[in-house]
């Protein structure tokens, strides 16, 4: 055999090779992940209304590369969708809050700006304006240090007052910037001041009101002590409460009636309503208890003064269960006066795991949104309309 024709048939037996090869991973890759999907969730986590529309705000993951997207949608009064907006850019990317500007839709959340921030897990608060047709009127993100976003908003006269947190990924030790973020932009996006609160390890403000000249905000400290923070229209904080011990998560919410404070958490696992005085000097609280977990995580006041307020229960399951998710979670909606006299609370009851997020009175109905699982592992969005009296009257 001539050097030429050896030369050939090493040839030919490498490319045999690297056929097989080829062939052995596609075999491979049919056997092992062949039929296997990214699992589709669609969630919303905040709702707005005036009296033309509805909106919400959320995220899902309904794109090639299976990106979490933020998602702003608006709806008529009939729950007809007018339009869904998916914030585009960057990589992964949620909204958490929103509000309504005249007819101006402003939300606020986090995103994954540059492969960088995707490559590390961290993520920049954003803000996005829209019109009412759901272009795009500003976008601008914010961040003191690496994890940053913002979880809530409130219209004022002259801007938006927002809250969230940002904080370091991995705690850096002796630094003092970063915590809890409370932030002021004007009507055209740009940022007017901000300020920080607690440390850089995980303090965060979940929500926020405007009442009476003052900005009342409400999270987390570290070590799951529960804050509320009371600030001038500057920015100046002017008085602070604290309470031991929420969950990790902290205050969630808050309301005001008259010249009262509510705020909604968990407290040893009992879903926790706390009453303070406007200087944030504690008055009452509320328990709700169970055989399971529960949290109280979004209240509304309605035209009766009484406090709705949504969360979530979980209750473990049967011991022969032999699923990877061990408790099965139930949201619930509970209604107590201005003295959190309890009036009454109602599981939902749902077979899937439902989780409520947020609530708003309409038509004098309370409207509550949120998501829930599936048998295919995917979670959905749901509308679900109760009556006055805590009753199911329609399911989205």
């Amino acid at each position: 055999m001539n050097r030429k024709m050896l030369k050939r048939l090493k040839f030919l037996s490498f490319i045999c090779i690297v056929i097989l090869i080829v062939e052995s991973f596609y075999v491979l890759y049919s056997l092992f992940f062949k039929g296997t999907e990214t699992l589709y969730f669609d969630s919303i986590n905040s709702i707005d209304n005036n009296s033309s529309y509805y909106v919400t705000v959320g995220s899902n993951n309904n794109n090639d590369k299976h990106y979490e997207k933020a998602k702003v949608s608006m709806y008529d009064k009939k729950h007809e969708k007018v339009f869904e907006k998916l914030y585009n850019f960057g990589y992964n990317s949620a909204f958490f809050g929103v509000d309504i500007d005249d007819e101006d839709i402003i939300t606020v959340g986090s995103y994954e700006k540059d492969k960088n921030d995707h490559k590390n897990s961290i993520r920049r608060a954003i803000i996005v304006k829209y019109d009412s047709t759901g272009e795009i009127v500003f976008e601008k993100d914010f961040k003191v240090l690496d994890n940053s976003k913002f979880t809530s908003i409130s219209v004022v006269s002259d801007g938006y007052i927002v809250a969230g947190q940002s904080v370091y990924k991995n705690t850096k030790i002796g630094s003092k910037d970063g915590g809890a973020i409370i932030a002021k932009y004007d009507k055209d996006g740009k940022l007017l001041w901000n300020k920080t609160f607690g440390s850089n390890k995980t303090s965060i403000f979940n929500n926020l009101i405007v009442k009476d000249n003052y900005i009342y905000t409400v999270g987390v400290l570290d070590n799951n002590i529960g804050v509320i923070c009371k600030y001038d229209l500057n920015g100046n904080l002017i008085n602070t409460g604290e309470y031991k011990y929420t969950d990790s998560v902290g205050f969630n919410s808050i309301v005001s009636i008259d010249n009262s404070i509510y705020v909604s958490g968990s407290d040893s696992g009992n879903a926790l309503l706390v009453e303070y005085d406007l200087d944030c000097n504690y008055r009452n609280k509320v328990l709700y208890e169970t055989d399971g977990t529960s949290n109280y995580n979004k209240m509304i006041v309605d035209e009766d003064n009484n406090i709705v307020v949504i969360g979530t229960i979980a209750n473990k399951k049967e011991s022969n269960s032999k699923t990877a998710n061990n408790f099965n979670y139930d949201g619930i909606i509970g209604k107590y006066n201005s003295s959190l006299e309890k009036i009454s609370v109602v599981f939902y009851g749902d077979e899937r795991d439902d989780y409520f997020t947020d609530i708003k009175y309409i038509n004098d109905n309370y409207l509550v949104v949120g998501y829930s699982s599936y048998e295919d592992g995917s979670y959905m969005s749901k509308f679900i309309r109760y009556s006055d009296a805590l009753k199911v009257l329609e399911v989205d």
